[in-house]
């Protein structure tokens, strides 16, 4: 089989070689059959297509999925690598002159990706044939080399414009990839331009992303798209972004981004169905867990975008043939640890999701877990992650299996739980911070995450109310907060983090960590109370937008579905 690959191969080389003539290389002479159709017919609208994924977050396989239908929650199958790989096969065939990307998150999120530190998802992408990669903030789990070595071995392209090397005390140095890419389609130039999270290193655990000092876009993104426009010619810009809805918004309403035709975003996991218009350009974002694709149409006449059209591709497995090829990947490098990723661990009564701004089941359930095993402790927290699909799919016990699998997709880091104290006044101060990381009226300002959830507090806030003057109630216990009071509190522990910070709330008093680690608690938990019924218990109370909130970004034309 290999002797008669290699066979073709050569033949198919030869082939061009001939078409080619003396002295030209064969890519060169395949490069001019592709283009021939723009060289010859200037004159004539030709169409090209920008397709985009992002935050798929290792879900390998179809799973449930929720969709927000005539204001109720509506769940169905969509992704897997294998489906999605065959909706891009597809819609590549359909036009010759298509480019794919992948922006962000695609070696974190799932057990497999923990035990191999994402190296099982290399193949897999390549076999994906994307034609451009941005990292993502996940990117760097498992720190700057590992990161520095997987984005390597993927085959096609990185870009990123604002992630150097750090020389020492946080002093830049050289671009870790280059900063942009562009697709040469005949005379027609389009200009990919990349941007990261610059908040990586306060979003997640600190020692993550050590040895890399992050920049925001804006202190050399007008002097890109000079370089892209006016020294390279490029028709249209693009920014591949993995910056989070919000931000992208703010961002293409800078006058920064003046040139810049569209955002292709990513982080916040929005599926944005129709181009939110800025100032200056438009910006989407497909949703995640390879749910869905974006497809970015533009039509091109006379060396110039005369047109676009954008719209969000469902990855249906039910309306595709999936690749062979990808499923064998899929199956070869799943099975020394399928037996463990499908493991039953406990049950739940009720779907488990994490699609709400304010309070979703998964982190009930954790919280609920927490308290379980730890219930002397004042306030149990967790983190406002968005990643981890839904599921909804029952047994025939009637309730839904919970695998080791999906323990990881909910916390893929299995952080030490840590305990400390914190005052009354340190609580208020650290609420108002976090509701205004979610909600600030500054879109600049909006960290990617959701609310932090907790359990033994219930706190009444206004979403949209002023900086500092949000929280409107918060009791302890039944008890209205003391401001004097010293409170116990448990979260994860950060790695990287001073000994005095826990969860963000910066002067904790006693922090230790416990014997245990998130994974410890969960699976204990579930062990002895399945089924679960983690129904959420109104905790966190949104006054002035409806708990069933599904998205953090307001004033602009966009709604979640």
């Amino acid at each position: 089989m290999e002797k008669d690959n290699r066979r073709k191969f050569l033949q198919q080389l030869g082939t061009l070689s001939l078409a080619a003539g003396v002295g030209m290389p064969a890519w060169e002479a395949a490069e001019g059959f592709a283009n021939q159709e723009l060289k010859e017919g200037k004159d004539k609208p030709i169409k090209l297509t920008i397709l985009q994924t992002t935050d798929v977050h290792c879900q390998i396989h179809p799973h449930d999925e929720l969709f927000w239908e005539n204001e109720k929650a509506v769940f169905r199958k969509t992704g897997g690598y294998a489906a999605m790989s065959a909706h891009l096969h597809k819609l590549r065939k359909n036009n010759p002159h298509t480019f794919s990307i992948d922006t962000g998150d695609m070696f974190q999120g799932s057990e497999l990706s923990v035990k191999t530190t994402g190296k099982a998802f290399v193949p897999i992408l390549n076999a994906l044939n994307y034609d451009l990669y941005l990292p993502g903030n996940w990117e760097v789990i498992y720190g700057k080399r590992a990161m520095q070595t997987l984005m390597g071995s993927l085959n096609a392209p990185k870009v990123c414009a604002n992630m150097y090397h750090d020389t020492g005390n946080g002093v830049k140095g050289e671009l870790i990839f280059p900063p942009y890419y562009i697709w040469h389609v005949g005379d027609v130039k389009i200009g990919f331009l990349g941007y990261t999270d610059p908040l990586v290193p306060l979003r997640q655990s600190p020692n993550y992303s050590k040895g890399i000092v992050y920049t925001k876009p804006e202190e050399n993104l007008a002097h890109y798209v000079d370089v892209l426009k006016n020294q390279e010619q490029c028709v249209f810009i693009a920014i591949v972004a993995h910056l989070g809805l919000s931000q992208q918004i703010a961002l293409a309403n800078m006058e920064e981004c003046k040139g810049v035709d569209y955002i292709l975003g990513g982080d916040t996991h929005e599926r944005v169905r129709k181009p939110i218009k800025c100032k200056y350009s438009k910006v989407v974002e497909p949703g995640a867990f390879g749910s869905f694709i974006g497809k970015l149409d533009l039509t091109v006449q006379d060396g110039k975008v005369i047109s676009d059209h954008y719209e969000l591709i469902e990855v249906d497995p039910t309306k595709v043939k999936e690749d062979k090829e990808i499923s064998r990947l899929l199956e070869t490098n799943e099975s020394q640890f399928r037996s463990d990723i499908q493991k039953v661990v406990g049950y739940s009564s009720v779907p488990l999701y994490r699609y709400f701004v304010v309070e979703n089941t998964i982190d009930t359930m954790i919280l609920e877990g927490l308290h379980w095993k730890f219930p002397d402790i004042d306030i149990v927290l967790s983190n406002g992650f968005r990643f981890c699909p839904p599921r909804t799919s029952r047994d025939d016990t009637g309730n839904i299996p919970i695998t080791h699998g999906y323990i990881f997709d909910m916390l893929p880091v299995d952080s030490p739980v840590r305990t400390a104290k914190v005052s009354g006044s340190q609580l208020m101060e650290w609420l108002e911070k976090e509701l205004n990381n979610v909600f600030a009226k500054d879109a600049s300002k909006r960290f990617g995450g959701w609310v932090v959830k907790f359990k033994g507090m219930q706190v009444k806030f206004k979403a949209f109310g002023e900086m500092g003057k949000r929280v409107q109630e918060v009791t302890i216990k039944g008890q209205t907060l003391d401001t004097a009071a010293m409170y116990s509190v448990l979260a994860c522990e950060r790695d990287g983090d001073p000994v005095d910070v826990l969860c963000r709330i910066k002067g904790v008093k006693d922090a230790a960590n416990t014997k245990f680690t998130l994974h410890d608690v969960v699976l204990d938990y579930l062990k002895n109370n399945s089924p679960v019924n983690p129904l959420p218990q109104h905790n966190a109370v949104i006054l002035d937008a409806p708990e069933t909130l599904l998205t953090q970004v307001s004033g602009v034309d966009y709604t979640f579905r």
